[in-house]
């Protein structure tokens, strides 16, 4: 696999917020987002080949019950992640659950959306950043994927401004995605500010999750 990094964390974003989890960013990706915060871990030859058995090594030298497999964009590379995921999932982590068993591990996928979701291990949750006409890149959804989703997976949506905001409810409400899976709407740097959007969220009564980006909150990686 070529990996940009690894690294533990605070989750910040989605329904696990908050928790201490493994990120493993791989590098290459296929979208140029106006707005990507890791622009780096586009280039496919960035960082460093690494085998699933060292990630697992590795991995399980410091064992949370949590992996995040980012990017990048994980379903380039959607053969290794499923033997990462393979060897990860429902492994115990010592110390974290009842005495003499470890809590099962689970392993999130974030992915742009671009491509099928189905070609991922089902044991993954799903996380699907369906991109906004703001990001550039909205043209590039595969929206087949609406309906592969289960009541596991996430939807994200990163809004640049208000035009955003309302083709996201479009989006949600054509779809019926709130039926469907967690929605998550969040607010791009430096175009939007969660608090304006947590306004917009409180006016319309949209039942949706604000998604604020705590890892940042607390200047972390």
């Amino acid at each position: 696999m070529q990996v940009f990094e690894t690294f533990r964390s605070i989750q910040g974003e989605g329904t696990r917020a908050g928790l201490a989890t493994w990120i493993v960013r791989l590098a290459g990706c296929d979208l140029a987002c106006a707005y990507c915060d890791t622009p780096a871990a586009r280039d496919a030859a960035a960082g460093r080949a690494a085998s699933v058995e060292s990630l697992v090594e590795e991995i399980d030298a410091a064992p949370l019950p949590w992996v995040l497999i980012t990017g990048g964009e994980p379903l380039l590379q959607a053969a290794e992640v499923n033997r990462l995921a393979d060897a990860l999932i429902g492994r115990g982590c010592a110390g974290h659950g009842p005495p003499g068993r470890g809590r099962a591990r689970e392993v999130l996928v974030e992915t742009s959306g671009a491509h099928p979701i189905d070609l991922l291990d089902p044991r993954c949750v799903r996380i699907v950043d369906l991109k906004t006409p703001g990001s550039g890149m909205a043209d590039r959804t595969c929206w087949r994927n609406v309906d592969l989703l289960t009541e596991r997976d996430e939807v994200k949506f990163v809004l640049t401004g208000r035009a955003d905001y309302e083709w996201a409810k479009d989006v949600v409400r054509q779809h019926g995605l709130l039926d469907r899976a967690t929605v998550l709407f969040g607010a791009a740097a430096p175009t939007l500010e969660p608090r304006t959007l947590a306004g917009w969220i409180l006016k319309d009564r949209l039942p949706v999750r604000l998604n604020v980006q705590l890892h940042k909150v607390l200047g972390l990686p």
